[in-house]
C-alpha cells in the first residue's frame, strides 16, 4: 500500500521510500504511525487527489504503478516481504536509484516463534516448532530451508540489497524499541526522511493488555490506533534449550549485521 507524506522541505533527494518490517507485530505499528504522520501533514491543508490503489513495483516500470508524486512530497510503499525477496532490490533500483528504505528488524528468534505462531493460528495441524527449525535438534542442525528461520538471517538479505543501494539509503529500526520507544525510533525515522520532527512521547501511550503502545489522535473525541485483534498474540512457548539452540545459531548471521549496519542490536 503506498500513502504520500508532505515533506517541509521544498525539494526531497528520494521522493520514494519502502518499509521493509521483519517484525511482524511491529509492522502494522510502524505503518500505522508514519500513516499517522502523513494524516497530520494532509490536515495541513492539502487534499490529494483519489486515485487508483497502485500495485507493488515488480515490473522495472513500476513507477508508473506509483501515486504521482510531487517535490515536496515522499511515497511511502510498504511490503514486508520486499527485503527477503530476492529479484525486489534490481527492480526497486530500476524504478528509483534514489529510493530510500526503512526496515523494521527483531531479535531473529523471537520473530521466528512470532511468525510460527500467526502460522498455528491460522493452520493448527502443522508440525510443532522444533520440528520446523531443526533437522537434528539433538546436535543443533537447523533447518535454513524453513522460511521463519531463513528471514532472521538478515546479514544474507541485507548483502542482495547493498548490491543495489548504498547502505546511507537504508534505516534500521530496532522492533524492540519500537515497543519501547516508539517516539525515539519515530524521530529517527522522521530525521532519515527529511521531515520536521512532529510525532512525539505525546502521540504515544502503552496499552498493557496488548502489551504494544497506541497512537493518540490530536482529536480528543478520537479513539486511539492499537493493533487488532490478530496482532500481538501470546507466542507458543518453546522449550529453553531450543532458544538457546537458535541463539547460538544466529550469533555470527548477527555479529556480521551489527558490524555492517553499524547498530547493535543486543539481542545476544
Amino acid at each position: 500500500m503506498a500513502h504520500r507524506l508532505l515533506s517541509s522541505a521544498n525539494r526531497v533527494s528520494a521522493r520514494f521510500a519502502f518499509i521493509c518490517t521483519l517484525s511482524l507485530s511491529c509492522t502494522y505499528l510502524c505503518y500505522n504511525i508514519i500513516f499517522y504522520r502523513g494524516t497530520i501533514m494532509t490536515n495541513q491543508g492539502y487534499k490529494s487527489p483519489k486515485r487508483k490503489k497502485p500495485q507493488s513495483p515488480h515490473k522495472e516500470e513500476g513507477k508508473g504503478l506509483m501515486p504521482r508524486t510531487l517535490d515536496s512530497q515522499i511515497t511511502l510503499e510498504k511490503t514486508p516481504s520486499y527485503f527477503v525477496t530476492r529479484e525486489a532490490p534490481r527492480r526497486i533500483s530500476s524504478m528509483s536509484h534514489e529510493t530510500k528504505l526503512i526496515v523494521v528488524v527483531r531479535n531473529p528468534v523471537t520473530r521466528a516463534i512470532s511468525d510460527y505462531t500467526q502460522t498455528l493460528s491460522k493452520k493448527p495441524d502443522i508440525p510443532t516448532f522444533e520440528e520446523l527449525a531443526f533437522k537434528n535438534k539433538s546436535v543443533g542442525f537447523v533447518d535454513t530451508s524453513w522460511n521463519a528461520i531463513r528471514i532472521g538471517m538478515y546479514i544474507l538479505h541485507l548483502e542482495n540489497w547493498l548490491q543495489y543501494f548504498r547502505l546511507s539509503q537504508m534505516h534500521f529500526v530496532s522492533g524492540e524499541r519500537l515497543i519501547t520507544d516508539p517516539a525515539g525510533e519515530m524521530g529517527r525515522v522522521q530525521d532519515f526522511l527529511g521531515l520536521k520532527r512532529i510525532i512525539t512521547d505525546k502521540h504515544f501511550y502503552f496499552n498493557r493488555t496488548k502489551g504494544f503502545p497506541c497512537l493518540k489522535k490530536p482529536e480528543s473525541s478520537s479513539q486511539p490506533r492499537c493493533l487488532g485483534k490478530s496482532k500481538g498474540r501470546t507466542h507458543v512457548q518453546i522449550d529453553q534449550e531450543v532458544i538457546e539452540q537458535l541463539r547460538e545459531f544466529y550469533r555470527p548471521y548477527n555479529i556480521k549485521f551489527y558490524e555492517t549496519v553499524g547498530q547493535d542490536f543486543k539481542w545476544d
